[in-house]
């Protein structure tokens, strides 16, 4: 048999987490339209829920409070504007004012081009709130470490998972270079086009380093994440969220702040998001981000 995809390691995680470890999986039409792109086991242990945007949560979040480890499905991201007051206000919390954790597993899946409400990634928010632990894992391996930070600890869990990553079955590697201009980190479906942003750049002499991010919080800036910065002079961390006030520019501070070096952002433009073409506000693509390490790179000349 051949190397699992990420779709099937979260089938095999959850699989195992509902019929040994006494979990629970809770979520809005969870066998309808192939079980969750193929990540959902037909076991036992699922609570499918009616179409509630705001209570389901609140489920997720009492099954926590009595232990059962719950993993709780929004299909978009998008959801998490309505889920979020009992996760963010409750779950998030209870642990620092009431001595008792909520520990609820949320698995939010983001998309590319699917409408106004089916499009966003959100991370970012839920990396403003304490009491979450933010991941953003694109491999196999990355979402087995997800999940094993998760069973480690008490927290509440943001899994930002995206479609795009679904069918993957190798990990995403760094690359680091000796003559590297500058360095750029990636996270969430931007790292897909590293590999040809990289190439794209060679051709014109640029050569950078990769440095590939999938827990956002608590983030963890060790020699694997400073000594790239530190050899090259120059970074860009690059987001599938919005620019303004995300990820990417939080994290980019960061590095600065433990450098002293320059680290800028690239994200989504502050613009609404559709489907229709005029809005798209695609995630940034190799394109778009060899475009932004050219200017940054002009302009520190």
């Amino acid at each position: 048999m051949g190397q699992k995809t990420l779709a099937e390691t979260i089938k095999e995680i959850t699989r195992r987490h509902l019929e040994e470890g006494g979990g629970m999986l809770l979520g809005q039409s969870i066998s309808a339209v192939g079980w969750v792109n193929g990540t959902v086991p037909d076991c036992k242990g699922i609570v499918e829920l009616p179409m509630t945007d705001i209570a389901g949560a609140g489920f997720a979040v009492g099954a926590a409070m009595v232990g059962r480890r719950p993993i709780f499905v929004i299909r978009f991201q998008d959801f998490l504007m309505l889920n979020g007051s009992p996760l963010i206000n409750y779950a998030a919390k209870c642990k620092t004012l009431h001595g008792k954790s909520a520990p609820v597993f949320v698995r939010a899946i983001a998309s590319d081009g699917l409408g106004p409400v089916h499009s966003g990634v959100l991370h970012s928010l839920f990396m403003h709130f304490p009491g979450f632990r933010v991941w953003a894992p694109m491999s196999p391996g990355e979402y087995r470490q997800c999940w094993d930070d998760y069973m480690e600890n008490d927290d509440p869990v943001l899994a930002s998972e995206h479609r795009s990553a679904f069918s993957r079955t190798t990990e995403l590697t760094d690359i680091r270079h000796g003559q590297a201009a500058l360095t750029v980190y990636g996270i969430s479906t931007p790292r897909l086009e590293m590999d040809r942003a990289c190439r794209l750049l060679a051709e014109e002499g640029i050569h950078i380093n990769v440095v590939h991010l999938a827990r956002l919080k608590p983030l963890a800036l060790g020699e694997r994440e400073l000594a790239p910065l530190r050899a090259s002079g120059r970074g860009l961390v690059v987001d599938a969220g919005y620019e303004i006030c995300g990820a990417a520019q939080a994290i980019a501070c960061a590095l600065t702040e433990a450098t002293g070096l320059p680290a800028s952002a690239l994200g989504l433009q502050d613009e609404t998001k559709c489907l229709c073409p005029p809005y798209q506000n695609k995630s940034p693509d190799a394109a778009t981000i060899v475009a932004r390490v050219r200017s940054i790179l002009s302009n520190t000349k």
